[in-house]
C-alpha cells in the first residue's frame, strides 16, 4: 500500500492493479458517506424546526389601540382607497372628511359643498385590523 499520493502516482500500472484498493472498497466508502450525510441532514432539519418554533413567524404585534387607532388614520386609509376608484380630483372636492367610530368600525365620509349636487364617498374600516368593510359613493 502506498504511503503517500506521490508514491501512488509513480507506481507502475501493474503495481496499481495489484494494490489493495478496489472498486468494492470505494463503493462501500461512498455508501458510508451517503448514510452520514443523510443522518446529518435529518438532525439539521430537526434542530432547525425546534429552534424555529420559538421565534415568531413575523414581527407584527397586535396593538391594544388597534391598527386604526384614531380618526386621522381612518381618513388616510379611506382617501387611499377612494382615489384610485373615484378619482383624485373628485375626492379632493369632498374635503373636509369626517370620521366617526361606533362598534369597532370607523365610518369615513366626504363632505358635500353647498353649491354641489350629488353624493359623497363613504368607507367603513375595522379598527382592529384595518380591513375595508364597505366602500360606496352616493349619487
Amino acid at each position: 500500500m502506498p504511503r503517500s499520493c506521490h508514491e501512488f502516482c509513480w507506481r507502475s500500472p501493474r503495481a496499481i492493479s495489484k494494490s489493495s484498493l478496489s472498486l468494492r472498497s470505494f463503493g462501500d466508502a461512498t455508501r458510508h458517506m451517503k448514510s452520514i450525510i443523510f443522518i446529518f441532514c435529518v438532525f439539521y432539519f430537526i434542530a432547525a424546526s425546534l429552534f424555529a418554533a420559538d421565534k415568531p413567524k413575523h414581527n407584527a404585534m397586535p396593538r391594544e389601540a388597534g391598527v386604526v387607532p384614531n380618526d386621522a388614520t381612518a381618513i388616510k386609509i379611506a382617501v387611499a382607497v377612494w382615489e384610485p376608484i373615484y378619482g383624485a380630483d373628485n375626492i379632493a372636492r369632498q374635503k373636509p372628511f369626517r370620521a366617526t367610530f361606533a362598534a369597532g368600525v370607523w365610518t369615513v365620509t366626504g363632505s358635500l359643498q353647498k353649491h354641489m349636487v350629488g353624493g359623497v364617498a363613504l368607507a367603513e374600516i375595522a379598527k382592529t385590523d384595518g380591513r375595508i368593510l364597505r366602500i360606496s359613493h352616493g349619487r
